[in-house]
This record gives C-alpha cells, sequence and structure tokens, in this order.
C-alpha cells in the first residue's frame, strides 16, 4: 500500500492569501508586492491545483493588498483567487479578472508613445481577454498583457 505524503503550510492569523496563480508567475507577482523582508511569507510553486492543473500560491501575514497591488495581479494573473484571513477565518474572497481599462500600471512598450517622453499617465483598454490585449489609448498599439512593463 502506498502512502501519499502532502507537504502542508501553515494557516496565517491575519493577511492575504493569492491562490491559483498560474504556475510560473510567482516572480512577477512577488515583484509587485514590494516586501521588505521584515513579514512572514509563505511561497508555493508549481503546485498541483484540480481547478488549473499546476499553480503557485503566495500567503503573506499581516498584509492587505493596495487597490494597485491587486489591480496589477489582475494583469498577469487574471485567473488568480484573492482571499483575505482575518482570525484564521476567510473574511473575503474574490476572483481577479483583467479590468477593462488600465490606468498607471503599465509603460507603453512603443518608445514614440507620448506617454513616454511627457508627464502623462498611461492608459490602456483590454481589447481582447481570451489573448489578454491590451491598447494604448494614446498611440492605439496593440499588445499582449506578457509584453507590456508593470510599473512598480
Amino acid at each position: 500500500m502506498s502512502q501519499v505524503k502532502q507537504i502542508k503550510v501553515n494557516a496565517i492569523k491575519n493577511g492575504t492569501v493569492i491562490d491559483h496563480i498560474t504556475a510560473g508567475k510567482i516572480r512577477k507577482v512577488l515583484d509587485i508586492l514590494h516586501l521588505e523582508g521584515n513579514e512572514v511569507v509563505m511561497v508555493g510553486m508549481n503546485l498541483f491545483s484540480n481547478k488549473i492543473g499546476r499553480k503557485d500560491i503566495v500567503k503573506i501575514e499581516n498584509k492587505e493588498l493596495s487597490e494597485f497591488e491587486v489591480n496589477s495581479i489582475a494583469l498577469i494573473a487574471p485567473e488568480a483567487t484573492l482571499i483575505i484571513i482575518k482570525d484564521f477565518e476567510v473574511a473575503k474572497k474574490a476572483h481577479l479578472q483583467l479590468p477593462e481599462h488600465i490606468e498607471d500600471i503599465i509603460n507603453c512598450p512603443n518608445p514614440k508613445c507620448i506617454t513616454n517622453s511627457e508627464p502623462i499617465i498611461s492608459k490602456f483598454k483590454l481589447t481582447d481577454d481570451q489573448t489578454s490585449q491590451v491598447r494604448c489609448l494614446y498611440c492605439e498599439k496593440k499588445y499582449l498583457i506578457d509584453e507590456v512593463k508593470i510599473k512598480k
């Protein structure tokens, strides 16, 4: 008889869990979170998931994400689930979605775009949620989300 061993990650008392991140994207998510080294952070990479096959997960104790962080993570992991934990209980759970309008989160890759030479807030519109394609509202060029750089 074979015995299945499973490694469990400790629950957090208060904080945020970002689950169902597409496997391989956790580093980009961690870059967005601006963790300073004094937070308790648990990271799981390339874990089995019934929902998406392979996933990454991050648990951050005593941190709630800003709107900017949530919207930025939604761009690179739109299938992720955001869970707020309070006193070891799920206080809020939401599935992230690609925002239809993206403002001041990503830089336009077009070097001739006015947003790269003038102090203008970048604005993009989601044009295809299946391929995660966005269009810059200033230069009209279209890019896949993986082609744009998220501001820090």
